[in-house]
């Protein structure tokens, strides 16, 4: 791997605070993703199960991973099964885990064979009261194909019908969303390792270069300070691409004039930065462009305030849609007296900023969390409100990174350039 493994006591205290959550008798078990196929004997690059990451540290496939903290016997309480190497894997895929590797990166003392799970796992299941499966419960998830997990919840509930089956997503997203000191750490480093792409950029950028060029910049910089790669497939939306939300061809060229909007940032560990900044191809903002610029700029900095303890996202975005709105009136975009007549269910705000303000980050990009319950200290949230004026082939997008502090919030992004002159002083 590219990237210096994270302490192992991390994922020690990790599967501590799992443990203790867990009833008396209850036993967990986490897999790891599959290797996708592509077509004919081609497989997609591989993705670990970030709840599995989250507890072992291990980023290999085939793993499981088996909590059964109350055990009679202390040998079973915790096991990780990871896939034995020899002569044929090693000469064709190369380097995995040893035992004692495993242990290294994750702590655990107990590690077998991934063929010793059968004769343990009925044991175990026949010593457990409640059983702990998990699965993927992201509330934006689409799930098309049949995972790793859900096949081995069908193989135990046809096994073992009359045992207990609980849910553990819930209990990996209360774990999830509040941050060790050694996950923020890493998410320092994936936010370090985009703004040394981003300045890189900064002095590449100008009229008649294509966007994948950018692209492959940013991909140069990443992959030589160590990073796993992009944290999510990069935007890079020159004049009116930047209006598509997701814009992810990347094929246009920079014209003189335009607004080039850069969604781009690293993977580090795993865990993931999530930057976004709108510069000019020109090196100059126009006097419309600033305008807008400026707007954005300012419910950028009133969200980075409100985002505090307590707070209940919902809220939040509401409090963000009135600022917008305002805004948008002062940019001409919005009739006060429409605004006062619209449909609350369908503001108005919503035609030029159509997605919300902040999400959860970490393992995953969009990290999972109890987005319903108030905001803690502890938890990393982006911050990116957009303008996107389609009419005017203008589209504006501000995000930066921020962990959430009991007394005062941290902008884990404040050393990255945002100000509309600063950029233009380091395009000059």
């Amino acid at each position: 791997m590219r990237y210096t493994p994270l302490p192992a006591e991390l994922f020690a205290t990790n599967r501590q605070r799992l443990s203790a959550l867990l009833p008396p008798g209850s036993l967990a078990i986490l897999h790891a993703n599959d290797v996708l196929p592509t077509n004919a004997d081609g497989s997609m690059g591989f993705v670990q199960n970030s709840d599995l990451y989250y507890l072992s540290g291990v980023d290999q496939e085939e793993t499981i991973l088996v909590l059964f903290p109350h055990a009679p016997d202390p040998k079973m309480r915790e096991m990780l099964f990871v896939r034995e190497t020899n002569e044929y894997i090693a000469l064709w895929e190369g380097e995995k885990l040893t035992k004692d590797a495993a242990t290294a990166r994750s702590g655990i003392t107990r590690v077998h064979w991934l063929q010793e799970f059968e004769t343990l796992f009925r044991q175990i299941m026949c010593q457990a009261q409640q059983v702990f499966l998990n699965s993927n419960e992201h509330a934006r998830a689409s799930i098309t194909v049949e995972t790793r997990e859900n096949r081995f919840t069908h193989r135990c509930q046809r096994e073992y019908p009359l045992h207990e089956y609980r849910r553990l997503a819930p209990l990996m997203h209360g774990l999830r969303c509040i941050k060790q000191t050694a996950e923020v750490t890493a998410i320092k480093e994936a936010i370090r390792i985009t703004e040394a792409g981003f300045r890189r950029i900064l002095k590449f950028v100008k009229p008649g270069v294509q966007e994948f060029e950018i692209e492959a910049e940013f991909a140069h910089e990443f992959i030589r300070q160590r990073a796993r790669g992009f944290a999510y497939t990069p935007i890079i939306a020159s004049g009116a691409s930047a209006c598509v939300l997701h814009y992810i061809t990347n094929h246009g060229q920079c014209k003189p004039g335009d607004l080039l909007l850069l969604d781009v940032a690293a993977n580090y560990a795993n865990y993931n930065a999530d930057l976004t900044r709108t510069i000019p191809v020109s090196g100059h903002y126009s006097a419309r462009q600033c305008q807008v610029y400026s707007a954005v700029l300012r419910i950028f900095r009133e969200a980075c305030q409100m985002l505090r303890p307590g707070i209940f996202i919902r809220d939040y975005q509401e409090e963000i849609g009135r600022l917008m709105t305002s805004e948008l009136i002062g940019l001409g975009l919005l009739d006060r007296d429409a605004v006062e007549k619209q449909d609350p269910d369908r503001p108005l705000y919503k035609k030029y900023f159509p997605h919300g303000t902040s999400h959860l980050l970490g393992i995953d990009v969009h990290d999972v969390g109890h987005t319903w319950q108030p905001i803690q200290a502890g938890m990393v949230f982006t911050v990116e409100p957009g303008i996107y004026i389609r009419e005017e082939g203008i589209g504006i997008r501000l995000e930066n990174n921020l962990l959430i502090g009991e007394y005062q919030n941290t902008d884990l992004m404040a050393t990255i350039p945002i100000e509309a002159e600063e950029i233009e002083d380091l395009m000059a």
